[in-house]
């Protein structure tokens, strides 16, 4: 577990990889994946979820899905800096013969499931949370959601199927960044007010700074050993394009690449 100057520096790296990543290319998630940069910086390095990069299949490992798998420009960085995969591979991204592509892939080292046909993570990962009740198993099951896959029934489905299974070893954690692919969330389909629609639907509900490392951990700190009979909702206040001033908030970015100017003041922006 890393204290919390080394998650910051962490957090940084990736977003500078997710830059370099995608250079030469004609489009890539790059405002969605800077959102939910240090959300996974404090899963993976932050001591909350257990992992083995030499045994990735590992049965006591905990289960994460990144059901917003067009993220997986995140994600890569943060798995191949812990060992499941060579960093250098990580300039292959959706380059052909690449096995790293524009969604989370379950080919890759360290990814569960094969995710980004939105709004089907959280059932696969509430059929994990299943599972391992069914097996006395004592791993922990999160899905870290887009807010706007949250228009989608199936998630709400998931919710619903969870509570009544009493899932308490499973997490939803929900980027809320305020945007979808191409405008608000509010402007699109309004979501609000989702913290009581997830408590009615019978979960228990915390909010956290997306962006803050103490933030994000006080929320996680007892998930292991919650026993309330209730899944847990995190709502994870982010700013979608973070580290980024000009990528920030601005729903344009969810899937363009900088041109030569911009990517010069982004790579300036993260110098530090």
């Amino acid at each position: 577990m890393l204290e919390a100057a080394e998650l910051e520096r962490k957090a940084n790296w990736i977003r500078n990889e997710i830059v370099e990543m995608t250079v030469g290319l004609a489009g890539a998630h790059l405002a969605p994946s800077f959102s939910c940069t240090e959300l996974l910086v404090a899963l993976y390095h932050g001591g909350v979820l257990r992992f083995n990069p030499e045994d990735e299949q590992w049965k006591g490992r905990d289960r994460f899905v990144l059901s917003k798998g067009q993220a997986c420009l995140a994600l890569y960085p943060a798995l191949a800096d812990l060992g499941f995969f060579p960093v250098g591979e990580l300039r292959s991204f959706c380059k052909l013969g690449s096995r790293l592509g524009a969604h989370a892939e379950s080919n890759v080292p360290g990814v569960e499931a094969f995710t980004g046909s939105l709004g089907h993570g959280l059932s696969i990962a509430a059929g994990m949370a299943l599972c391992a009740k069914m097996d006395g198993d004592d791993y922990i099951t999160v899905a870290l959601l887009g807010d706007g896959e949250c228009q989608e029934g199936s998630v709400w489905e998931a919710v619903m199927f969870a509570a009544h299974q009493r899932l308490d070893n499973l997490v939803a954690i929900i980027d809320r960044n305020t945007l979808q692919a191409i405008d608000f969330t509010e402007e699109a389909l309004a979501l609000e007010p989702l913290e009581a629609k997830f408590e009615a639907f019978g979960w228990e509900v915390r909010t956290a700074d997306g962006h803050s490392f103490d933030s994000i951990q006080a929320a996680l700190a007892d998930i292991r050993d919650r026993s309330s009979g209730k899944p847990l909702a995190v709502l994870a206040r982010t700013t979608k394009g973070k580290g980024v001033s000009f990528m920030e908030s601005k729903p344009i970015w969810h899937y363009r690449t900088p041109n030569r100017e911009e990517l010069e003041q982004a790579r300036k922006e993260l110098a530090r």
